[in-house]
C-alpha cells in the first residue's frame, strides 16, 4: 500500500493533523504529507469524497485561519507562534 493510500484509509477513520500523519507514516519532512494531501483532495473528487478540513487556530488570541492544505507559522494577529495545526478528515459527499 502507498503511503498516499495509507493516508487516505487514515482520514476516512478520524480526522489527523499534519504532525499526527507524519508521526504514524514515519515522515520527518511534513511538507511531504502537505503535498500528499494535495493530491489526495484532487483524486477524491472522482471518487465522490471531500477533504474536510478544520482550519489552525491560534491558541492565543482565537484567530481561524483559512481551511487549507498548510501549516501557518505564526497568527497575522497577536505575531505568536503558538498555532493549532489544521485537522484534515475524508467524508463521501
Amino acid at each position: 500500500m502507498s503511503r498516499r493510500q495509507k493516508i487516505i484509509k487514515l482520514l476516512e477513520e478520524r480526522d489527523f493533523s499534519v504532525s499526527e500523519l507524519s508521526l504514524l507514516l514515519e515522515v520527518r519532512d511534513k511538507r511531504v504529507i502537505l503535498e500528499d494531501l494535495k493530491r489526495i483532495a484532487k483524486s477524491l473528487k472522482h471518487e465522490g469524497k471531500v477533504l474536510l478540513i478544520q482550519p489552525a487556530v491560534c491558541r492565543k488570541c482565537g484567530f481561524v485561519f483559512r481551511a487549507e492544505i498548510n501549516i501557518p507559522s505564526k497568527c497575522p494577529r497577536c505575531k505568536t507562534q503558538w498555532i493549532e495545526e489544521p485537522r484534515f478528515r475524508i467524508e463521501l459527499r
